[in-house]
Parts: C-alpha cells; sequence; structure tokens
C-alpha cells in the first residue's frame, strides 16, 4: 500500500509540475500577448496623432493656396477696374482740354457794365 501510495504521490507531484509550468507558460503568454496589444496600442495612438498633424499643415496649405488664389483673382479685378478708370480719366482730360480751348466769348461780343 505504502508502494502504490509513493506512486500516486509521484504522479500527482508530476502533475502539480506540469500544472505549474503550463501556469508558467500560459503567464508568459498572456504577458506577451498584453505587451503586445499595448505596443500596437501605442503605434496606432501615434500613427494618429501623425494623422491629424500632417492633417492640419495640409489644411494650412489649402488656406495658403486659397488665399493666394484669391488674391491673384483680386490683382485682376483691380487691373480691369483701373483700366476702366483710366479710360474714363482720360476721357475727361480730353474732354476739359477739348473745353478749355474753345473762348467762352463769341467773337464780336461786348462786355456788359
Amino acid at each position: 500500500m505504502t508502494k502504490f501510495l509513493g506512486e500516486l504521490k509521484a504522479q500527482f507531484s508530476r502533475v502539480v509540475e506540469k500544472a505549474k509550468v503550463r501556469k508558467g507558460v500560459t503567464g508568459a503568454v498572456a504577458v506577451v500577448f498584453c505587451l503586445q496589444l499595448y505596443f500596437v496600442r501605442e503605434l496606432l495612438a501615434a500613427e494618429l496623432l501623425f494623422v491629424a498633424g500632417f492633417g492640419a499643415l495640409l489644411a494650412l496649405g489649402a488656406i495658403v493656396y486659397v488665399v493666394g488664389a484669391i488674391g491673384e483673382r483680386g490683382l485682376d479685378f483691380a487691373e480691369v477696374g483701373i483700366r476702366v478708370i483710366a479710360d474714363s480719366a482720360r476721357r475727361g482730360y480730353a474732354g476739359l482740354e477739348e473745353i478749355s480751348r474753345k473762348s467762352l466769348r463769341r467773337p464780336r461780343s461786348e462786355t456788359a457794365l
């Protein structure tokens, strides 16, 4: 009977050792898995930060481009307006010059006293 109990104890200790080994391996695998999840989350967070940063730079560049394009269009409109004003001023000056050449009196008129 002691022999049977001895064998039973030996098998039980082997099962316990296997369970400890399994527990250790399972724990190590769980730690590695959690660390991998943590690193993946960290990498995703870093990627999201980079996306946000590059998105902000893209928006800033788009705003600068749009302001520049609007400025160029504004200069085109201003050039057209200046041409219209210049033509009008030229015609007005020519008209004033024509009026100044004409005498305000008739050739044989007398002054009124």
